[in-house]
């Protein structure tokens, strides 16, 4: 057995740089580490919140859209599928940055980016704006999609494999928390029959709050260096491909449900814009806060067996969703919807906790141990986040087009939802093929020395 090694020094934040980073220490875990990765935590935590707030601005202002728009409900929905796509793009770019600019750096540079959209929206906000100019600022409201990609990478960084479950869940929760607020502030200022520029001003000064915190208390790992082999090695890797697959399955419908929720109740049935309000929120809300739990679940049980227990509910949920649909029952659609949201969230926590284990299960296969492999499996899962994320997003985008082309053709949402039942079939297919389906045996006649080493990701 190798002799243990000695613990990095205390972190040097000259220049707000830390220069000597290992979480996988317990030594420097417990006397510093622990206290330096929840601190960057909580300032990630408050950015990617108010990201996540502007990337589904529109699916609220939509809502004070009325007639004197002139927007039809197909337009509202490609609306909201163009922003969750620039949303799901920018999340490679955003994901990479952080090892060029540092975590801390980016930060400060993407919430202060988040003026753009939020000023023009402030700008255009009133009838008689034409369609074309609405999509064009609502896709600028895109970039607050990415603060999530980059979040994740850096708070990935901070914190040891043990703990990465709880860590990435309780950051991507409390990002995700932005989408209700943003509704429940919404809900607030359409009761009290204010305007949709009353939102966008209490946001403006908040953006600029979190870019000075996050210049205040924020901290940059020198050993997150830019790596463009990770993310090549990421993209060769069939299990992000595969990984992203699954975060469709969870985020996609996440963030899909969030922008078309209060449309669906107000297309399907009837409900006025105050009325929508009063409910869209709760879904996303406890899905939001669910989403540790989830990652919490994924480190005592494995990753693997939590999200396919989830895909299971959320068919459940998905097929009461189609039968009250079909009978138009309200209460019985509402409830559906928000069990369906709650379980997003916990497979959103559950999927991210996956990624670290199955590099970490990697390195372990190639023979290395300890900090090279632990630093094998940053590297990879790191890289791999930002595809991931994205392709995930992507499923945002896919919702809301079924619900428009639904909608289009029926008037009702339920064809969406018997696609979406469909896709969760093959999410809980894949994830017991790839990650819980025993080994294959090697087949008869293959000797010892031909047969390729089977890898168990069961417990990831």
């Amino acid at each position: 057995m190798t002799a243990p090694s000695t613990a990095p020094a205390p972190p040097s934040r000259g220049g707000r740089w830390i220069q000597q980073w290992d979480p996988e220490d317990e030594t420097f875990w417990n006397e510093t580490g622990e206290k330096v990765a929840r601190r960057n935590l909580a300032f990630s935590v408050l950015s990617e919140h108010i990201g996540f707030s502007i990337w589904t601005l529109w699916s609220v202002l939509v809502l004070f859209m009325g007639p004197e728009y002139g927007l039809t409900p197909a337009d509202k929905f490609l609306l909201t599928s163009m922003v969750t796509l620039v949303g799901a793009v920018v999340r490679v770019p955003y994901t990479f940055a952080v090892a060029i600019f540092g975590g801390r750096n980016w930060t400060i540079i993407s919430a202060s980016l988040l003026l753009v959209p939020t000023i023009a929206a402030f700008t255009v906000m009133e009838p008689g704006t034409s369609f074309g100019t609405f999509l064009l600022v609502g896709l600028l409201a895109g970039i607050g999609g990415g603060n999530f990609a980059s979040s994740m990478t850096n708070i990935n960084a901070f914190f040891p494999l043990r703990r990465k479950g709880w860590a990435l869940g309780l950051n991507a929760g409390g990002g995700n928390i932005g989408v209700p607020v943003i509704q429940l502030i919404a809900l607030a200022i359409i009761g009290a029959s204010g305007g949709p520029r009353v939102l966008l001003g209490i946001y403006i000064p908040l953006i600029v709050v979190a870019a000075v915190l996050a210049a205040l208390f924020m901290d940059n790992l020198a050993s997150v260096k830019n790596d463009t082999g990770a993310a090549r090695d990421a993209a060769k890797d069939g299990h992000t491909w595969i990984m992203a697959f699954l975060y469709v399955g969870t985020f996609g419908s996440f963030i899909g449900y969030s922008f078309a929720f209060g449309q669906v109740l107000t297309n399907q049935f009837g409900r006025t814009p105050l009325e929508a309000a009063y409910v869209t929120f709760i879904g996303p809300l406890l899905g939001s806060l669910i989403r540790p739990v989830g990652g919490r679940l994924a480190d005592t049980y494995g990753g693997a067996k939590i999200t396919l227990y989830n895909y299971v509910g959320m068919g459940v949920a998905t097929a009461v969703l189609i039968a009250a649909s079909m009978q138009k029952s309200l209460a019985l659609f509402t409830g559906a919807f928000v069990v369906l949201f709650v379980l997003t969230g916990l497979g959103n926590g559950s999927t991210y906790k996956m990624i670290p284990g199955i590099f970490q299960t990697k390195a372990l296969a190639k023979g290395l141990t300890g900090e090279e492999a632990a630093a094998y499996g940053r590297r990879l899962s790191g890289a791999s986040m930002g595809l991931i994320g994205a392709v995930g997003a992507l499923g945002g985008v896919a919702i809301n087009l079924a619900f428009r082309q639904s909608f289009l053709t029926s008037g009702t949402g339920t064809g969406a939802f018997v696609a979406f039942l469909a896709f969760y079939a093959a999410c809980f297919a894949v994830t017991w093929a790839v990650y819980l389906r025993r080994p294959a045996a090697s087949a008869p006649g293959t000797s010892a020395a031909e047969a390729k080493p089977q890898l168990s990701y069961a417990e990831v």
